[in-house]
């Protein structure tokens, strides 16, 4: 594209040589003037000075100098308006700098008669306003031995005409939308709080792309009224911002927590791409089910179980059970406080025996091994869903008592929702995949970053799972049939219980926490039960 006042660098072609005029070539036919005296006086006429080309490319240079008075040197007769009309269209688009640039294809000049011919250009006119190129043509005329531009306003533009100018409007500020997976808004002052939450997450991150300001648009004008609008910038112009949010799931999730008066959050994803469906908070401002930090308490021992699994635990092995236990110097207890005695390890995770799991793992594991399985789940990981989240932590423990507490989620282990329906979907799925909330050309992943389970662990735990929720200490609420989950519970802040619920059903996994809400599933899996009930018929496309 040429810049303002840029000379032009394609070749110039010459006009060619003009024909006999129609009168002397009669006259030669009919013999009655000498051929040798013809060729005298043709030789003999004064020659063109310049070529077409030449003066569309001055013409065109000077145009966009601005440089009027070269501009009517240039032009045949023109008119007393010739200066006003570029002026008026300059002034009126607020323009910064206008570029020209003639085709080259087929030649510059083309001929139309022996002294008539045109030259085709793009124009390029920039400003405060929308993108505005368009396509024209200069018509040339051959006068007094020069080439000239035959003009009139739709030199300047084709829609121009005498009475009729081009003008920037300027409209109230606007935004590019940001919608549902169905493509409903979500950005709008009547959206759920969860869901501007959301939107306003996204409005920042994604800034440059959803901030036209305000929109504005080239008109055509003719006595003062405008005829058509010739470019535009606005929102209608820009790609929404479509998320994988499904609006049904998060109805259902925020009617599942009005359960409990409590700060909570419910996070659901699709289980096999990882597609943030639903994000939901109760109560606050804090993006608890995004940006909270909790110890994830016993729904971290399907993390502790595949471990243990993986090296070689059998969910029908006979383990020990007992309400309390003192392993390291740090005395652990079962959610319940109930004993069990001996029984097959798939019993003991079903009743919530965190002794069994902290027992089994000082003598079984490594600290290491553990947060290599750990990370194997998604902690430690970086996560980017396009709007801001808390990865998961699992600082290597450090002695016996560090790594009994870590095996039930306690110590420093930490997680949002979002990190712990994640785990829910890597069982389901068999492959644990980073959370997103927009589509991954938005928020490109690497693709090392999903991290496939061993399939024997996964078919283990996918044993486990559904008996959970017809023992202790969950068999009381009533969950759809299908349902697989783990609850759990763990202290936070000061001495305040967390109750959490973690788990999927065919395609979509979940998880719920509650602060202050109790021991085990207390608060938490009566939520996650009223959550899947509401969500019966509903299958998750």
């Amino acid at each position: 594209m040429a810049g303002e006042g840029e000379a032009f660098a394609e070749p110039r072609q010459e006009t060619p040589p003009r024909r006999p005029g129609r009168g002397w070539a009669w006259a030669i036919a009919a013999g009655l003037v000498p051929a040798v005296a013809v060729a005298g006086v043709i030789w003999a006429q004064p020659r063109t000075r310049g070529s077409a080309d030449e003066t569309a490319r001055n013409y065109l240079n000077a145009w966009s100098a601005q440089d009027y008075a070269v501009l009517r040197t240039l032009v045949l007769d023109p008119p007393a308006d010739f200066e006003q009309v570029h002026r008026g269209v300059f002034s009126g688009l607020a323009l910064d700098t206008m570029a020209f640039r003639i085709h080259t294809s087929g030649g510059v000049f083309a001929a139309s008669t022996e002294d008539l011919g045109y030259a085709t250009f793009t124009a390029t006119l920039t400003g405060p306003g929308p993108d505005f190129t368009y396509e024209n043509r200069l018509n040339l005329v051959e006068h007094e031995h020069r080439w000239k531009v035959s003009w009139s306003p739709a030199t300047v533009h084709p829609d121009l005409k005498p009475g009729r100018t081009l003008r920037l409007v300027t409209g109230e500020p606007e935004s590019v939308p940001i919608l549902a997976a169905d493509r409903s808004r979500i950005d709008t002052p009547d959206a759920p709080r969860s869901v501007r939450q959301l939107a306003g997450s996204l409005r920042t991150r994604f800034r440059d792309w959803l901030s036209v300001g305000c929109p504005t648009r080239i008109e055509l004008i003719e006595d003062g009224k405008p005829v058509k609008t010739l470019a535009e910038n606005s929102a209608r112009q820009r790609r929404p911002l479509t998320t994988t949010l499904d609006l049904r799931v998060q109805r259902a999730g925020a009617d599942a927590l009005t359960l409990t008066e409590k700060p909570a959050a419910l996070v659901a994803l699709r289980a096999s791409t990882g597609e943030i469906l639903a994000s939901v908070n109760s109560r606050g401002r804090f993006d608890r089910a995004l940006m909270g930090r909790y110890p994830p308490g016993s729904t971290f021992t399907l993390v502790t179980a595949s471990a243990l699994l993986a090296d070689g635990l059998s969910a029908d092995q006979v383990v020990k059970c007992p309400a309390k236990q003192d392993i390291g110097g740090v005395p652990l207890r079962n959610p319940s406080s109930r004993e069990y005695g001996s029984l097959p390890f798939r019993d003991a995770f079903a009743h919530a025996c965190d002794t069994t799991v902290g027992a089994l793992t000082v003598s079984s594991l490594e600290a290491e091994r553990l947060a290599k399985v750990a990370g194997d789940f998604g902690f430690g990981a970086p996560i980017d869903p396009g709007v801001p989240a808390v990865r998961a932590d699992f600082p290597v423990p450090e002695d016996d008592a560090a790594l009994a507490s870590a095996s039930i989620g306690q110590g420093r282990v930490l997680a949002s929702p979002l990190n712990m329906a994640a785990v829910a979907a890597a069982i389901a799925h068999g492959i644990w995949q980073p959370p997103r909330l927009v589509p991954a050309e938005n928020v490109p992943t690497d693709g090392e970053a999903r991290r496939p389970l061993e399939p024997s662990v996964t078919k283990a735990l996918r044993s486990l799972l559904p008996a959970v929720v017809s023992e202790d200490p969950a068999r009381a609420v009533r969950f759809p049939r299908g349902t697989a989950g783990k609850a759990g519970s763990a202290e936070h802040g000061s001495g305040k219980k967390l109750s959490w619920f973690i788990g999927y059903r065919d395609d979509l996994a979940f998880s719920v926490v509650v602060e202050g809400g109790g021991e085990g599933s207390a608060m938490a899996a009566p939520i996650a039960a009223r959550f899947l009930r509401g969500l019966e018929g509903n299958s998750i496309d």
